[in-house]
């Protein structure tokens, strides 16, 4: 008994000593689990606003943005926790005049450097400049010294690219990918919390990138792989996605729900590409879905508490507006400027131009870029957007002496409004500032090709039908007025379409006439896409001016002087040669675009009628094709009753 108990007791102290330290291990992990915090800020779609900018919010002239302002507050982020994290989710070229060193100063990256930006990944308008554009910019970045943000993207599918030969564009951008060092994700160590990050491109991104020459693999698919080899491969507390898909109303094409949804893996995604401001974050399950809006005018900002079971909780969320109350940080302001100066010397001075020359005095208070894309009807920014364009190519020598019959002008291309009081250089490129021409040249070239009436009206169609699938694909005529319907079959829309003549007067469209018509280059190269959208019905065959198709829309790209016509341009030389009505030698915006001129007319009716009149052969189609539809499945019905009947007969 006694050696027993001498036995016993030994025992006892060891299964008290273990249970009391295994209880101890178990607290201890769980305060390490609670007490690791996270603080991240991040930015995404800037498009080259580097500097503050002018423009209308609220009907207001807004002064809003600059990275010397964001970098006053990542440093007082970093004050407070030296640990932050600072991540960019993609198109942050294209859509100011610094894009026009995009290839050769890569300022663009070069800044999110300055703001000690830890990751970044592509943007479809990355790639707006082409193969070589791209190529060109991360050559420069690497080649700068200057810090520049990591770069991630998981899901281009090489293997297939590879399988099929790459083409030397492509070999091309896998150079350049491999010498900046570009990888699926990264692992960084932000405190005691180890982060990875991997970097998506959408299915959207892709078709607004109509230069890609990339192949990619479903994101979700993609990423999914990826978070399985950080988990196999890398200790990690948290797994972020900077992606360039985007959100949606309509969570069914919602590209960063359906990604959250499929990998719940991920604790963050910062999601880009559809300019979306969350005022609250999205969340599906333990995965959190943040935007912050476009151009630098937000700075997001979150903090992480890690929980018991090892997911993330978020504590606080806000986007910081930025206003002229941030003060500039200098050097980063002086960084900005020195690029701009490089801007003026290397680009402007071939048009004669410097950024802050004044074209116009305004008064008039335009729509914004977002209303163009968003609210399906007339607009004053496209109505004096589309006259700049037939006002520039009808009074430049071109060598087509044909008259210019319209000028069409899509939302997509619109980057930014006109403000009121003075509208400069500047102003005018950040309105209409994307792509690059056949030249080589920043900004996309006017083109000019002849469609027959028919395809004019079907443009209109494309308006009154497409544009609801795709907003990007909402047009703004100049030479033209129509009507639509919205509650009409979708392909019949369209309830009128003529010319306007300068005595009041209408000019009916004549189906078989060529009309000549002038766009940007990349409503030519996107007509492909909206074709696709309509499943082949709404399509166009843009033609030179004997009627012959045009293979390659590079052909008919307008020359004046020997040089393109550049969207941009053409805006600014119709400002300048707006009447000057207070003689102080600056011409004036006339009051003339203060008001609708019944482009664009919208018929909210649900009158029979009104839904029934005037069908085109679309509606024949879609008609007929319900017809039989509905035949067949009355046949289908008699036919299963009739099978039953001698069923039941049998018995």
């Amino acid at each position: 008994m006694k050696r027993s108990f001498k036995l016993t007791i030994p025992i006892l102290i060891s299964v008290i000593f273990f249970s009391f330290f295994g209880s101890f291990q178990s607290m201890a992990a769980s305060d390490t689990s609670g007490s690791q915090k996270t603080d991240i800020l991040f930015l995404h779609d800037t498009h080259s606003h580097l500097d503050s900018f002018i423009t209308m919010e609220n009907g207001e002239t807004a002064t809003v943005g600059g990275f010397a302002k964001i970098k006053t507050l990542i440093q007082e982020a970093k004050a407070g926790n030296p640990d932050t994290l600072v991540l960019d989710a993609g198109d942050f070229s294209m859509g100011t005049l610094v894009q026009t060193i995009y290839d050769t100063e890569a300022a663009e990256l070069r800044m999110l450097g300055a703001l000690e930006c830890d990751v970044t990944t592509l943007g479809n308008h990355e790639f707006d400049y082409r193969s070589a554009g791209l190529a060109g910019t991360l050559n420069a970045a690497k080649e700068s010294n200057d810090p520049v943000p990591a770069m991630v993207l998981c899901n281009i599918d090489w293997e297939t690219m590879e399988a099929e030969g790459l083409t030397e564009d492509q070999q091309l951008l896998k150079d350049a990918f491999e010498s900046y060092g570009m990888k699926d994700y990264v692992v960084l160590d932000k405190g005691d919390v180890r982060i990875a990050v991997l970097g998506v491109f959408g299915v959207d991104s892709l078709a607004c990138a109509p230069t890609c020459v990339l192949k990619f693999r479903d994101a979700s698919e993609a990423a999914a792989e990826t978070v399985a080899e950080i988990k196999a491969n890398e200790n990690v507390d948290m797994i972020v996605c900077v992606s360039h898909s985007g959100t949606d109303n309509d969570e069914s094409k919602s590209e960063d729900e359906i990604l959250a949804n499929k990998v719940p893996e991920i604790d963050l995604i910062i999601s880009g590409h559809t300019h979306t401001t969350l005022t609250e974050p999205i969340r599906h399950g333990d995965t959190y879905i943040v935007s912050c809006g476009e151009y630098g005018k937000n700075l997001g900002s979150l903090s992480l508490t890690r929980k018991e079971d090892g997911r993330w909780e978020m504590d606080s969320y806000r986007l910081i507006p930025i206003t002229p109350a941030i003060a500039s940080d200098d050097s980063t302001q002086k960084k900005i400027d020195s690029f701009m100066e490089i801007v003026d010397s290397a680009y402007l001075s071939s048009f004669g131009y410097t950024r802050d020359r004044i074209l116009a005095q305004n008064d008039v208070e335009f729509a914004t870029s977002a209303d163009l894309y968003n609210i399906h009807t007339e607009h004053n920014l496209g109505n004096i957007l589309s006259d700049a364009f037939l006002y520039a190519v009808s009074n430049a020598e071109t060598g087509d002496n044909h008259p210019v019959s319209f000028a069409v002008v899509p939302s997509g291309c619109v980057r930014d409004t006109l403000p009121t009081g003075d509208i400069t250089v500047e102003d005018v490129f950040n309105a209409y500032s994307l792509g690059i021409g056949s030249d080589g040249i920043p900004g996309y070239p006017l083109i000019s090709v002849y469609l027959t009436g028919e395809e004019v009206k079907t443009v209109a169609e494309i308006d009154a039908s497409v544009s609801d699938l795709m907003p990007s694909a909402r047009l703004y005529i100049s030479g033209i007025n129509y009507s639509f319907n919205p509650h009409r079959i979708i392909l019949n829309k369209t309830t009128d379409c003529y010319i306007p003549m300068s005595d009041g007067s209408r000019e009916e469209i004549q189906d078989d006439k060529l009309y000549r018509v002038v766009c940007d280059l990349y409503s030519g190269q996107m007509l492909g896409a909206t074709t696709d959208v309509s499943f082949g019905l709404l399509s166009i065959q843009p033609k030179f001016a004997d009627g012959t198709p045009i293979e390659n829309i590079e052909d008919v790209i307008i020359h004046s002087d020997g040089q393109e016509i550049k969207a941009w341009a053409a805006i600014a030389m119709y400002l300048e040669s707006l009447e000057d009505t207070d003689g102080d030698g600056i011409a004036n915006v006339p009051a003339y675009y203060s008001e609708f001129q019944g482009r664009k007319v919208v018929e909210d009716s649900t009158n029979l009628f009104d839904l029934i009149k005037n069908p085109n052969k679309y509606a024949v189609i879609i008609v007929l094709a319900v017809i039989v539809v509905f035949v067949i499945v009355v046949l289908l019905l008699v036919l299963i009753a009739k099978l039953i009947k001698r069923i039941i007969r049998k018995k």
